[in-house]
């Protein structure tokens, strides 16, 4: 489409001395391989009949275009529809699996997505943000960007103070030995059921609460002191290190993993000296013994970014961790991906940090998306207790598998989750329903899968080697239109930083695939050879495609 549209500015500025950024797009396919209002668009500037206009144009492209094109036509008030020669579309189609888009070229990107805290538990929402930032971030790198994948989470705050209360009474006082015997694979059940328990009193019982908050200052100091050796810090550091384990794991078995995880125990303290430096009217202001932004002059609200214990809030870590970020790689965009529910929170605390370093504001994107819900379960809540965990999700997909398709295959449960979950724009909550999200039939991951299986089946089956056609028959001619659509949806979802454009455009090239199989046979056919060509790049741009959307495309399942 690139070169298409270069051409037709050049005819339009040759023929009317006009410079114009033509719009193209796709018509059904009996009308042509592209179509173009351009005549619409000079008709007002020009003052003449849009029609008129457009056969000045056609005449002028059919010679500056002979070699491309088979037909070029006029449809309605002035439309112009172009339709390829089979040597241009077959050119096309050839290099749409590695004819990437150039977006990101030589920047470099930290995505920051995931953000579990340690001592609770991974729940369904992190599971979500980690396939979802993991396939943004496989965009930015498809069209040249240099990604650091990182991920950011509570290892001091209340939530730690709570939990750590509890955990104490579990083991009867500071005891780190007794830690030895909570099993392995309880550990991070042991802190989530601790965490409720510490959050249910806090909101109870005013003593438990003051010894919580305590607690809370205790951790801190750890950090400060550097203390590893105190019971108490042994205990700290021992379930700290279970949760990052924990976390580690999990993201290692659904392939997200990251570069860099950033604590808040060392993003906290940049935070507190880049608040108190910028203590000034319209930054940040002493209020009630806190320090607070007064977000209302912008239509935003006041938050608190260091208590009045002195104690930073979540604002104040990210302060630093935005800063910590720019330190660490320089980056020219920062993309930032939580739910729906941080939007305000995360605009005032951008607001704050553009009233000193606006550049950095400048140059961070905040994604955020709705809440993950299984098909008729309740809404989470990890204060409650009643949580979908992240390891519930696979569990549900691998027992619908073995009811759905009487089958275990793990890369079929990861690629039926994780395509449920992209196939849908980042936005609204979405539901996740396992039996759909592994049908080997419809619009799912496992079904892609399948697709790619059985193309490199078909390959294997042959042994020939592919030739490029010169020609192309009627069916090919559909299927190889399709697959030079590939780099069009790659730009899409690169310029809007949604997948789920990706897994449309793959759904639809397996059934345009399908169509053409259905009534051209490939093996043993005269024109096997030419055909295989055009297997491999359907194969190709499925595993391709896929593999953005950080789903595995075996050769055989």
């Amino acid at each position: 489409m690139n070169s298409l549209s270069a051409a037709l500015t050049r005819v339009v500025q040759d023929v009317f001395d006009v410079s114009i950024a033509p719009e193209m797009s796709r018509p059904d396919e009996q009308f042509g391989d592209f179509a173009t209002n351009i005549a619409l668009q000079l008709a007002g500037r020009l003052k003449r009949n849009p029609r008129e206009v457009a056969e000045e144009l056609v005449s002028a492209l059919r010679e500056a275009l002979s070699d491309e094109v088979s037909d070029i036509s006029i449809a309605g008030p002035g439309f112009i529809n172009i339709r390829l020669s089979d040597r241009t579309l077959m050119a096309a189609g050839s290099v749409a699996p590695t004819n990437k888009p150039t977006t990101y070229k030589d920047q470099v990107v930290v995505a920051e997505y995931s953000d579990p805290n340690p001592f609770k538990i991974l729940h369904a929402g992190h599971m979500y943000t980690s396939v979802v930032g993991y396939a943004v971030a496989s965009l930015v790198e498809a069209a040249g960007g240099t990604v650091h994948r990182v991920t950011f989470g509570g290892d001091v705050g209340l939530h730690v103070g709570r939990t750590m209360w509890a955990m104490l009474r579990e083991l009867g006082g500071e005891d780190p030995e007794k830690l030895a015997d909570i099993p392995e694979s309880e550990r991070s059940t042991w802190m989530a059921k601790c965490y409720v328990a510490g959050t249910n009193i806090y909101d109870e019982d005013e003593t438990a609460k003051a010894e919580i908050i305590a607690l809370n200052k205790r951790v801190y100091e750890l950090h400060q002191t550097n203390d590893h050796d105190s019971p108490f810090a042994q205990i700290y550091w021992t379930c700290r290190q279970w949760s990052y384990d924990a976390f580690n794991a999990f993201y290692a078995r659904i392939g997200t993993p990251f570069e860099k995880n950033y604590p808040e125990s060392v993003t906290a303290p940049i935070g507190i000296k880049t608040v108190k430096e910028h203590i000034a009217p319209g930054k940040y202001e002493e209020s009630d013994g806190a320090i607070v932004f007064r977000g209302e002059p912008y239509g935003l609200h006041t938050r608190v970014f260091i208590n009045s214990h002195g104690i930073p809030t979540y604002e104040a870590k990210d302060v630093g961790l935005i800063i910590l970020k720019k330190a660490d790689y320089n980056f020219d965009r920062s993309l930032v991906i939580t739910g729906n529910e941080q939007e305000q929170y995360m605009a005032v605390v951008l607001k704050s940090i553009e009233q000193f370093a606006p550049e950095l504001v400048g140059a961070t994107t905040h994604l955020t998306h709705g809440l993950l819900k299984m098909k008729g379960g309740i809404k989470m809540s990890s204060r409650k207790g009643n949580i979908l965990r992240a390891t519930d999700v696979l569990d549900a997909a691998e027992t619908a598998n073995r009811d759905v398709n009487g089958r275990d295959d793990e890369r079929a449960v990861l690629g039926a989750v994780k395509y449920a979950f992209l196939k849908q724009r980042i936005g609204p909550d979405i539901i996740y329903d396992p039996e759909e999200s592994v049908s080997l039939e419809g619009n799912s991951g496992p079904y892609l899968q399948y697709a790619h299986a059985r193309a490199r089946s078909i390959l294997r089956k042959s042994g020939l080697n592919p030739v490029i056609p010169a020609n192309l028959e009627a069916g090919e001619r559909s299927l190889v239109r399709k697959i030079s659509e590939y780099p069009e949806a790659i730009q899409k979802a690169v310029n809007e930083l949604m997948p789920h454009h990706i897994c449309t455009y793959l759904y639809e090239l397996s059934q345009a695939f399908n169509r053409f199989y259905e009534h051209n046979r490939v093996i043993g056919d005269e024109r096997e050879t030419e055909r295989l060509e055009l297997v491999t790049l359907y194969a190709d741009i499925l595993k391709d495609g896929l593999g953005l959307l950080g789903i595995a495309a075996p050769d055989q399942m």
